[in-house]
């Protein structure tokens, strides 16, 4: 069965300045399914998903997201109607505890953090970690903890799409094999779509569907499970 698309992308354009970096994308995420996009360092995986947020401006092409154009749309307007972002430096706040870090999580959903202060214990069966070190400051985590701690923080925003920017990179196997679990998890119990930029096979070969970028074009895209050998190792570093 075709999911419907919760995502679609088409001719995206973007710049930096007068570089241009995304060549006419197209791209679509359908409801409850994982897509991977892979591709070298510097090819324009980051600004893309960074593009879909609001952080970054398209110059032309098309956002449509849950049947609604994004054009116009700031970066909070797109997280509270269901787009949750997972950056690539993680972006938790160091000074804070781990409950405040994850209370922040619920700013954008109704009535913000003034009424959102229960933290859904879905969270912590995820990551039991987090709930062990609720008192403690999210710059005294390791990497692999403060990922868990940006994930979770993201899903207390209750997304319907999650970007994720490399939440493997950096940290240690373990941690790299709770992470695929919990991403499962969170698919299967919720219904979230991901849309995952990735580098570590294992993790890319559980998406439904990948696109491989090059220059800031897509250059090849399929099933995952027809990924070949020949395409991971033309656009993947590891």
């Amino acid at each position: 069965m075709t999911s419907q698309p919760l995502l679609r992308v088409t001719g995206l354009n973007v710049y930096y300045g007068e570089s241009h970096i995304l060549r006419d994308v197209d791209f679509t995420v359908g409801e409850g399914q994982m897509v991977c996009l892979i591709g070298r360092n510097g090819v324009g995986k980051t600004t893309f998903l960074k593009t879909l947020i609001g952080l970054l401006r398209q110059r032309s092409g098309s956002i449509e997201y849950d049947g609604h154009t994004l054009l116009q749309q700031a970066p909070y307007q797109r997280a509270r109607g269901g787009i949750g972002y997972v950056s690539q430096g993680r972006d938790i706040i160091p000074q804070v505890t781990v409950r405040e870090n994850l209370l922040l999580g619920m700013e954008g959903l109704p009535g913000g953090m003034v009424k959102n202060r229960h933290i859904d214990p879905l969270v912590f069966d995820l990551f039991p970690i987090l709930e062990k070190f609720l008192n403690r400051r999210g710059g005294d985590l390791s990497g692999g903890q403060q990922q868990q701690l940006a994930i979770a923080r993201a899903l207390l925003g209750k997304p319907k799409l999650l970007l994720l920017d490399e939440p493997t990179e950096g940290i240690q196997p373990s941690i790299i094999l709770d992470i695929e679990r919990a991403v499962q998890r969170i698919m299967k119990e919720t219904g979230i779509s991901v849309l995952l930029v990735e580098q570590h096979l294992h993790f890319v070969r559980q998406s439904d569907s990948y696109y491989a970028m090059q220059r800031g074009s897509i250059v090849a895209s399929g099933p995952t499970e027809q990924l070949s050998d020949a395409v991971i190792e033309e656009f993947l570093t590891v």
